[in-house]
């Protein structure tokens, strides 16, 4: 071998280390690229929540860099309105000129000034609740007399319990803080374990009310339901709305399956189901109105993506906006099967066109697999055709997890559930949470 064969040789080794290399690279840098997509996922699909979702640096510019722009041209704002004082505050009288000592009769000039003010916090007071007792001599039986406004058990009141409720699940406050605001306002020194242990004793009389919606939902002709993450102890579980015209129920449970549905709305529950196209759901029943608003949301995420998508997004927002109002006569059950077969019919159409990206037949077979459920709405009356009612009942729920992070036990999540059940089904009906509330405590403790 003379020496440019040589030369040769090592060329060509040296060319297949580079090759070696560069394979090996390349491989490193897919896996790399998959689980940056993989993580961009959680940010970047169609059911992301708005605190997760990232903006164009474009979409940015427009605002320099404000997410929110402000209220829109033109708007004409409003002013606070001045309240009717409800007492009057008068000044000392000046007996003379502050220049020349001259006497000064009657004002020459009346200005007022309406202020709103609030009551400085007192300290709390202590009440001694006298409780009577009888035994009956004829049949040895004991009757009980007590105040409504004393609890049967623990030793803090009706107000002080109220307030330390709403202040963990309206103001969204941890326990160290609403121990050192009531030591603040009220004096009253406590642990964070006992604020804890107040809101388990109002969920406890709570329970009784939180069962009467339970039943109630379960007799329910239309229920929304949604479900979210939550953590217990680090563990993945899951919270569960179930919402009416009327009520809503929080349940969480460390399934996502259809045993939870079967706790809850019973075995043979006889309404309509609105929800998105968790399998779990379908698995329940067949009497369900899947969401457009889940279904339209993925289409135009698949349309700002793939050019293909674009007719499909295009065709599936004309068909919703043309059959979301239902039919206001209901008379003809002929003229709604019309409808419901001409819908079935378009969206088949572009259901089982030949797409080439793995994405869209995937997208287009949950369209297929789900087509006897697109149009619910327009057969039963009172159905509406998006989940957004269960969405937004889990919002605050969402907010929270944000806050605490995770439940430490079944206890807290019992606390949880009870409450915000309670809380959004009186605000849900228009009462007034702290009324409401302590008039619920007062109704429970008359029955002890």
């Amino acid at each position: 071998m003379d020496g440019s064969e040589g030369l040769a040789c090592q060329g060509c080794e040296r060319l297949r280390e580079d090759v070696q290399q560069l394979r090996a690279e390349n491989s490193r840098l897919r896996e790399e690229n998959a689980e940056l997509k993989r993580r961009l996922t959680l940010y970047e699909n169609p059911n992301a929540p708005s605190s997760l979702r990232r903006y164009p640096v474009r979409a940015r510019s427009v605002y320099c860099g404000k997410r929110f722009p402000g209220r829109p041209s033109g708007h004409p704002g409003k002013t606070r309105p001045f309240p009717k004082p409800d007492v009057v505050i008068a000044p000392e009288r000046k007996d003379g000129c502050e220049q020349c000592g001259a006497q000064l009769g009657e004002p020459s000039y009346v200005n007022h000034r309406v202020v709103e003010e609030i009551s400085n916090p007192s300290p709390g007071h202590v009440i001694d609740f006298l409780e009577f007792e009888w035994r009956c001599e004829a049949c040895g039986t004991y009757t009980v007399s007590r105040h409504p406004d004393c609890p049967p058990d623990g030793r803090f009141g009706k107000n002080l319990l109220v307030q330390t409720t709403l202040m963990k699940f309206e103001e969204r406050l941890p326990l160290q803080k609403i121990a050192e605001g009531l030591e603040r306002q009220y004096g009253l020194s406590m642990t964070p374990a006992t604020v804890l242990d107040m809101t388990r004793r109002v969920a406890d009389w709570l329970r009784p009310e939180y069962e009467a919606i339970r039943k109630r939902i379960q007799r329910s002709k239309v229920v929304y339901t949604d479900e979210t993450g939550e953590k217990v102890d680090g563990e993945k579980y899951w919270l569960w709305c179930f919402t009416t015209d009327t009520d809503t129920l929080t349940v969480i449970r460390k399934s996502r399956g259809k045993k939870v549905l079967k706790e809850i709305l019973g075995e043979d529950f006889k309404g309509i189901i609105v929800c998105d196209g968790w399998r779990s759901y379908s698995n329940y029943t067949s009497r369900i109105q899947r969401c457009w608003a889940h279904l339209l949301r993925e289409a135009k995420c698949l349309a700002e993506q793939i050019d293909e998508a674009k007719p499909l997004s295009e065709a599936l927002h004309r068909l919703y906006s043309r059959f979301k109002d239902p039919p206001r006569d209901r008379s003809s059950p002929d003229e709604v099967k019309r409808l419901v077969k001409a819908g079935k019919r378009i969206m088949m159409y572009w259901a089982t066109k030949p797409y080439e990206t793995g994405e869209v037949r995937r997208f287009v077979a949950k369209i297929r697999n789900g087509i006897d459920h697109w149009f619910t709405f327009l057969t039963t009356p009172g159905v509406e055709p998006t989940n957004n009612r269960a969405e937004r009942a889990l919002r605050e729920h969402v907010v929270q997890r944000k806050i605490i992070g995770t439940f430490r036990n079944g206890k807290g999540t019992r606390i949880h559930e009870t409450i915000m059940t309670m809380l959004t089904t009186w605000k849900q009906r228009g009462l007034n949470p702290t009324n409401t509330l302590a008039e619920t405590l007062t109704k429970q403790w008359m029955k002890s």
